[in-house]
C-alpha cells in the first residue's frame, strides 16, 4: 500500500512516497532528472512485497519537498539527505537504489567508509571515477568521451542563467523522448510538472547541473561528502543501463565491471533507454531483487 512520510533533515524537509512496513529493512530509492519519486511507482510495491520498507523521497528542490534555505543542491547535500533518512528510519540492512542523479548519489555512498547501505544499485549512470581511462583502453575511451560530449549538450545549456528555467517545460519532454525513444512519458511529465510548479523549483532542478561545474557545497560536511562523487567505489554495486540510452552512451559502460569492487555486476538491458526501470520493469525488478537478496 502506498503511504507518505516526511523527514525534517534540518536544512531541508523531504517528503517521500513509501511502501511496506516501517521497521522492515530500508530500501531507499532516489530519483534523477527530469523526474520525481513517482518513477518508483512500479518498483516500490515489488520491493515491499519482498519484505522491504521502501522510502522514495522527492529530492531537495522538487515539490512537495522543500527548497533548501542555503540553496545547496550539491551531490554532497544529497548524500547527506540519504544518510539523514537512513538514520531517522533506523532500520538495519538498508539498501539504496538510484537512477540518474540518484544513481550518482548511490555510487557516492558506495565510496563512503562506514556506509549504512549493505547493497547499492545504480541505474543508467556509472561511477564517475570508474569512467577514467586506463592504459589498455585509452583510445577507445577518448573516442567514447568525444561522442558523449555531443549528447551531453544539456549540461552546458543548464549552466546558462534564466533561460533553462524558462525553457524547462519544453526542454524536459524533449529529453524524455531523446533519452528513452518510444517510451510514453505522459504520466511522468505530469508528475514532473506538479513537482516543479514555480520558477524557484525549476531553478533548483537546474541547479543540480550548475553545482556540478561551478558551485560548491555550502557546509564543511557537505563539501567533504561532495568529494565522494569522484571517488572510487569501495563497496560492490549493481549497475544497470539501457542499450538504447540517448543520455549516456552504452559504450561508457563497456569494461566497467573490471574497474569496480569484487562482487559488482554491470548489466545492459537490451532495448531499453535511459529510464530503463519504467520501460522494462519486470526485467529490471528481477535483476535488482536478485542483487539485493544475494547471499
Amino acid at each position: 500500500m502506498l503511504n507518505r512520510d516526511t523527514f525534517d533533515l534540518g536544512d531541508v524537509t523531504l517528503h517521500a512516497l513509501t511502501w511496506g512496513t516501517p521497521g522492515a529493512p530500508l530500501a531507499l530509492c532516489l530519483h534523477g532528472y527530469p523526474d520525481t519519486a513517482w518513477t518508483w511507482r512500479h518498483l516500490g510495491p515489488e520491493l515491499a512485497g519482498r519484505g522491504f520498507h521502501v522510502v522514495a523521497p522527492f529530492s531537495r528542490g522538487y515539490a512537495p519537498s522543500g527548497i533548501p534555505a542555503d540553496g545547496d543542491l550539491s551531490t554532497g547535500a544529497r548524500v547527506a539527505d540519504a544518510l539523514g533518512i537512513a538514520a531517522r528510519v533506523g532500520a538495519p540492512e538498508a539498501v539504496v537504489i538510484g537512477h540518474d542523479w540518484g544513481g550518482f548519489t548511490a555510487t557516492a555512498l558506495a565510496a563512503l567508509d562506514g556506509t549504512p547501505f549493505r547493497a547499492v544499485v545504480s541505474l543508467a549512470v556509472p561511477p564517475i571515477a570508474s569512467m577514467t581511462p586506463s592504459r589498455d583502453n585509452l583510445l577507445p575511451h577518448l573516442a567514447q568521451t568525444l561522442a558523449q560530449s555531443v549528447d551531453s549538450w544539456y549540461i552546458l545549456a543548464n549552466q546558462l542563467p534564466v533561460l533553462p528555467e524558462r525553457a524547462f517545460a519544453r526542454l524536459t519532454p524533449f529529453l524524455w523522448r531523446t533519452w528513452s525513444p518510444g517510451y510514453d512519458a505522459t504520466e511522468d511529465l505530469a508528475h514532473l510538472a506538479a513537482a516543479t510548479p514555480t520558477r524557484a523549483h525549476r531553478t533548483a532542478a537546474t541547479d543540480y547541473y550548475r553545482f556540478l561545474l561551478r558551485r560548491r557545497a555550502r557546509s564543511p560536511r557537505n563539501r567533504e561528502l561532495d568529494r565522494l562523487l569522484l571517488a572510487e567505489p569501495t563497496h560492490p554495486l549493481l549497475t544497470l543501463h539501457g542499450s538504447t540510452d540517448g543520455c549516456l552512451r552504452p559504450g561508457l559502460f563497456r569494461g566497467l565491471e573490471r574497474r569496480l569492487p569484487a562482487g559488482s555486476r554491470v548489466v545492459e538491458v537490451e532495448g531499453a533507454g535511459h529510464f530503463l526501470h519504467l520501460e522494462q520493469p519486470a526485467l529490471v525488478h528481477r535483476l535488482i531483487i536478485e542483487h539485493l537478496t544475494a547471499g
